[in-house]
């Protein structure tokens, strides 16, 4: 029987679950992997589940019910899910919209604000935010207190272990600026099945592998992430299915400062030459 969270205040601790690459109807897709891990994160009772992209292989609508019937089994009343550029392939972006909802949302929990957004292009692997958001996402961030966290399917920054990196997010460099200029915390993407975690000013960036396909680099493991919020403290766990966790990320939200240089000058009296 599924069960129910009492009501969340704010300060309380928030427990998030992030899922990618589930790619559901690939030779690749292992269903005993996501079954595994469908139980590990019930038992977390989280209190968000972000899901971002690549449910599916090739976006075809039987895969897409798949993938919903794994994710439906998911007890988690608060869920973003997006889109990635498999799901975005044959015209998928209908089937995931019937089946999901908006491909751009917004979650709001006390102390916590996640943005998801589509990064995918149709039949193409490149992802593109557009200027044309850029006013969006800043508006919702900067009305926001507490933690604020941004999803996207593609890659903001290169990951090490990717080979020649071609699918970062067309206009990450403006993207990334507008990120820090609303003053986010933290953003969730994955497309490479690599997990790594990037320090940016005042950004921590967090890539996930995949939980459940065998299409995975060297000696990556099958593995998603949880992110522990408690108070002023940032906590990032790497799951395995099957095999334990490990800690990647203990961040004191209050301590993490970023001194640009000319701040520095100000501060120590220099005289730049510029």
């Amino acid at each position: 029987m599924p069960t129910t969270k009492p009501a969340r205040s704010k300060g309380q601790p928030v427990t998030i679950v992030h899922l990618s690459d589930l790619h559901a109807g690939s030779h690749y897709f292992i269903p005993n992997l996501l079954s595994q891990t469908v139980d590990e994160v019930n038992r977390l009772n989280a209190d968000a589940m972000v899901l971002t992209g690549d449910l599916t292989e090739a976006g075809f609508r039987q895969e897409y019910k798949m993938a919903k019937t794994f994710l439906d089994m998911i007890n988690c009343e608060n869920k973003v899910i997006i889109p990635g550029n498999h799901d975005s392939r044959n015209v998928g972006y209908i089937h995931f919209e019937e089946l999901f909802g908006l491909r751009n949302n917004i979650l709001k929990i006390p102390g916590v604000t996640i943005v998801g957004l589509d990064s995918s292009e149709p039949d193409l692997d490149n992802g593109r935010i557009g200027r044309e958001r850029y006013r969006w996402v800043e508006e919702h961030f900067s009305v926001t207190e507490g933690i604020k966290i941004l999803a996207l399917h593609h890659h903001l920054l290169p990951v090490p272990g990717t080979g020649r990196e071609r699918n970062i997010v067309y206009d990450a460099g403006d993207m990334l600026q507008v990120l820090v200029r609303a003053g986010v915390d933290l953003v969730l993407s994955g497309h490479k099945h690599v997990p790594h975690v990037w320090r940016l000013e005042d950004l921590v960036v967090v890539t996930a592998g995949t939980a459940s396909s065998m299409r995975l680099r060297g000696n990556i493991k099958p593995c998603y992430n949880v992110i522990m919020l408690e108070k002023k403290r940032m906590r990032i766990y790497r799951k395995y299915p099957f095999a334990g966790q490990e800690l990647i990320v203990d961040l004191s939200l209050d301590e993490k400062r970023y001194c640009k240089w000319d701040r520095v000058e100000t501060e120590l009296g220099v005289t730049s030459n510029k």
